[in-house]
């Protein structure tokens, strides 16, 4: 082995030496569900623009990276709001949320990691305070309820997306009144329940009214049609007809001839 043979061998060691010692500096994984962005500490510093997305990569060493998740999250909230008529209540609501992955740089350089304390918070605070204050307790309880989420939504959701993040849904989970109101505001639901049955009740009389009248109108019109067409030839004509067919019978019978008032035959049997 001569001496420039063993200088590259120990120029590989040295190297394959270096690359152990600082591979956890010069790789990194993004993992499914997350994405990064680089700090260049000598290249112009924060790369917005580039999104690392999920696999293996490599970087400089004295480079830093930052990793986002960017699954949606769920988190809860708590508060105290004044409804439109002065009334303290209290609010429990979630929230679904998500950083916009492709503008992760921007979010990063403008807010940092810690986005949800910052901005979504504070945010959907604010938003939940100015819609409940539109509206009264017993609409929040019961009526309003779905608007009024869908109102937190559109608020909240604008001031998110002017950050870099994203808002998915907003939900109220539990409302919370003051004892009296609360036994209030359920008796008048009951009293406008048993109004509505008390309604239907009567306008399903109605209905039923209307269709016995209708029935029996249209079977007076059929008897004056009947009777009309019923003349005493067609009926004597009717008669003899029955008259013939009950002759026809096996059971003894005595037919007298012309002996009824109309004129048609009397059938007098045990039948």
């Amino acid at each position: 082995m001569n001496q420039r043979t063993t200088y590259l061998i120990i120029i590989a060691f040295v190297g394959f030496l270096a690359i152990v010692l600082t591979w956890n500096s010069i790789t990194f994984t993004i993992k499914p569900g997350e994405k990064a962005v680089i700090f260049r500490k000598f290249q112009g510093g924060l790369d917005k623009d580039k999104v690392y997305a999920q696999g293996f990569h490599i970087k400089w060493p004295w480079d830093d990276i930052y990793i986002y998740d960017i699954k949606k999250k769920e988190s809860v909230s708590s508060m105290e709001v004044l409804s439109r008529n002065g009334l303290t209540i209290k609010l429990e609501l979630s929230y679904r949320y998500y950083p916009l992955d492709n503008q992760i740089g921007y979010l990063h350089d403008e807010i940092g990691e810690n986005y949800h304390e910052k901005i979504i918070i504070p945010q959907v605070r604010s938003a939940t305070r100015e819609v409940i204050g539109k509206y009264l307790p017993e609409e929040l309880y019961s009526t309003k309820r779905e608007n009024i989420q869908v109102e937190i939504f559109q608020r909240t959701s604008q001031a998110l997306q002017d950050n870099y993040l994203q808002l998915d849904a907003v939900l109220i989970r539990e409302v919370t009144l003051p004892p009296k109101l609360k036994a209030a505001i359920e008796r008048k639901l009951e009293q406008e329940q048993a109004s509505l049955e008390y309604e239907f009740k009567i306008q399903q009389a109605k209905k039923e009214a209307e269709r016995q009248k209708i029935e029996a109108e249209g079977k007076a019109r059929a008897n004056d049609i009947i009777n009309s067409s019923l003349t005493d030839k067609i009926l004597r004509e009717k008669g003899i007809e029955a008259t013939l067919k009950l002759s026809e019978s096996p059971n003894s019978k005595t037919v007298i001839i012309g002996s009824s008032k109309d004129g048609l035959p009397i059938i007098l049997g045990n039948q």
